[in-house]
């Protein structure tokens, strides 16, 4: 299992990706799922994948080996001659494609699945700044400001806070920090997800970032904000109210636009609380 994460902002793009892969309880192992396609001044790429590593491995070779899509009139078109992000995405859908008319047949008599997911993202020169998440058929959705994040892996531990506080107008430093709170959730939750966790931050029209670090447990920020996060959380918790047990009328006080406006009394079975 592993968990990534990658936000869209007018200010910029973060990824974030764990490193733990688990093929049983005796069987654990660290590896990078995250790798950056540089060409300085002309694009940023970032790619995270989750799923079978043999699959996902296969696919990052593919696209900086192979020319992936031929175009009749043209040069094939590879990662690094595309010319929009749309036209590199479909590259790594044509990569996925080719390790599944290769692979999959064999993995299935072999009983295992077919499974790979990855989130692709950056910027080329010319065009802004693109999002997408890559499914196991080669086929892709784009992120928009309704949906200004992706997530891939053991997701679900790790997407309140970012449903609470990403909107495309959060700040690039913002987003960092969610991203982090939404994988430490994950890790706490989950012990199939590990660390080190390796993390990208794009500043826009920048095509290059100085903001690639690797985070491990000894990382001063992470620490504090694991810390401060888990603290601060249960003060929360502990201030609000208890529930009403012992079936006795009381007052609740309802949501309304009025500060005046009076108390509802709950007073039969039917309507307590709990």
């Amino acid at each position: 299992m592993t968990y990534c994460v990658a936000i869209k902002t007018r200010a910029g793009l973060v990824f974030l990706s764990d490193s733990r892969t688990n093929a049983g309880l005796d069987m654990i192992s660290t590896y990078r799922k995250m790798i950056i396609y540089e060409k300085s001044g002309d694009r940023f790429m970032v790619l995270l994948s989750a799923g079978n590593l043999s699959i996902s491995q296969s696919v990052r070779e593919m696209l900086q080996v192979e020319k992936v899509i031929d175009h009749p009139d043209a040069e094939p078109i590879t990662i690094w001659n595309a010319k929009s992000m749309f036209d590199a995405a479909r590259v790594l859908g044509a990569a996925v494609r080719h390790v599944h008319e290769r692979d999959a047949a064999a993995l299935k008599a072999g009983g295992v699945d077919f499974n790979v997911s990855m989130i692709f993202g950056g910027q080329i020169a010319g065009e802004g700044m693109r999002l997408f998440q890559v499914y196991s058929p080669g086929n892709f959705i784009e992120a928009t400001a309704e949906t200004p994040y992706f997530q891939i892996g053991e997701s679900k531990y790790g997407k309140p806070v970012l449903d609470r506080v990403i909107t495309p107008d959060t700040p690039l430093d913002e987003a960092a920090k969610c991203a982090l709170v939404s994988m430490d959730s994950t890790l706490k939750s989950n012990l199939s997800v590990g660390l080190p966790l390796d993390m990208v931050v794009y500043e826009v029209d920048k095509l290059q970032s100085d903001r690639v670090v690797c985070i491990d447990d000894h990382n001063p920020y992470f620490n504090m904000l694991r810390d401060n996060w888990g603290s601060k959380l249960r003060a929360m918790f502990d201030s609000l109210e208890d529930p009403v047990w012992n079936g006795e009328a009381t007052t609740i006080p309802l949501k309304t636009s009025s500060k005046n406006a009076p108390l509802k009394k709950i007073s039969t079975p039917e309507e307590k609380l709990i």
